[in-house]
């Protein structure tokens, strides 16, 4: 999309990548995208959602709030999504359909990076077109993004990204966690076990959990990270990545276990 005009810069293009957690200054930021295309939040085509966030949540409802579409956790790309379409004249009450034009462009940007045709298109939580690649095409497409030169729009994604992670997730998100834990970190956790991350060298991994069990996704991804040498980068913090790869069981309001990665990790 910022190959395509779409100029936003910093949290906001941080958000414009984001699975976020619906606090505040997310709800915020996608309406300033909004409002800076002219549109409001009635435009938006993803459903009706509360946030993620559960004090972000339990604020919402206590204050009379219902689920609405600025606080679905997608909020933040369909608003760039439509922002990109006014730029270049495009239809906006039909942005999710996979044969618009942008959809047909990021399709094709997704294919690019990830190194390999998209082999099926469904239809995302969010209402939006899910493209389908390979475990191997999303580490390919993460590795593209930190390596590509400085200024590419590549680059200006995967650069709001680590400089804001708190916007691409949330404050509590333990992908916000992992990229304050490795300097230089891009990481993006997706429905279903997935997540896809690169080191700031370009040494990259991804994953998906077979069952879409979403407890063995930051153990798994700890493990591969660790793997491709993350805890030797400069500034890393162990302790916090440590923690993030035994997350606790619990049972009758006691730990009474862990999850933790069984190497080899394939």
């Amino acid at each position: 999309m910022v190959g395509l005009g779409l100029a936003l810069e910093g949290k906001l293009l941080a958000l414009a990548a984001a699975s976020h957690s619906g606090e505040d200054y997310h709800v915020t930021g996608a309406r300033e995208i909004l409002a800076g295309a002219g549109l409001t939040e009635d435009a938006l085509r993803c459903p009706p959602d509360l946030p993620l966030d559960e004090d972000a949540q339990r604020a919402h409802i206590l204050a009379g709030g219902a689920p609405d579409r600025i606080h679905m956790n997608c909020s933040g790309k369909h608003s760039a999504m439509l922002a990109t379409c006014v730029v270049n004249g495009w239809p906006t009450a039909t942005y999710t359909d996979p044969g618009h034009p942008l959809q047909v462009q990021l399709r094709n940007g997704l294919s690019r990076l990830a190194g390999e045709p998209v082999a099926a298109v469904g239809v995302d939580g969010c209402g939006a077109p899910l493209f389908a690649i390979s475990v191997l095409g999303l580490a390919r497409a993460f590795r593209a993004m930190v390596t590509a030169p400085d200024g590419s729009p590549e680059r200006k994604v995967a650069d709001a990204m680590r400089a804001y992670p708190e916007w691409t997730s949330g404050t509590t998100r333990s992908e916000r966690q992992l990229m304050d834990a490795v300097p230089g970190l891009l990481l993006k956790g997706g429905a279903e076990g997935v997540d896809g991350f690169a080191l700031a060298d370009g040494r990259a991994g991804g994953l998906k959990v077979e069952d879409g069990a979403a407890r063995g996704r930051v153990p798994v991804t700890v493990a591969i990270l660790r793997a491709l040498g993350a805890e030797r980068e400069p500034g890393a913090d162990l302790a916090a990545l440590a923690g993030l790869a035994n997350p606790p069981v619990h049972g009758g309001g006691q730990v009474v276990g862990a999850i933790r990665a069984v190497w080899p990790v394939s």
